[in-house]
């Protein structure tokens, strides 16, 4: 669970990052990588971080109320 946490809370500060750079500059980073934003590639990558999104919405109610992170006890 704690590997679970710590993944997604990266992949969603990664899309945070993206969409302040789209925001404040109009640069979406994960279209330049990918060549597009509607390439298998971008969408792949916002699929994962909508996901991980997810999960951090869901994972309080699966441990009743905890975000397990690096160094709590399970």
């Amino acid at each position: 669970m704690k590997i679970a946490n710590i993944i997604a809370y990266i992949l969603v500060i990664l899309g945070a990052i993206n969409w302040g750079l789209f925001g404040l500059f109009n640069f979406n980073l994960v279209s330049v990588i990918f060549g597009g934003a509607r390439v298998i590639g971008s969408i792949i990558v916002y699929s994962i971080i909508a996901v991980a999104a997810l999960w951090l919405v869901i994972s309080p109610f699966i441990t009743h109320g905890k975000l397990m992170m690096v160094g709590e006890d399970d």
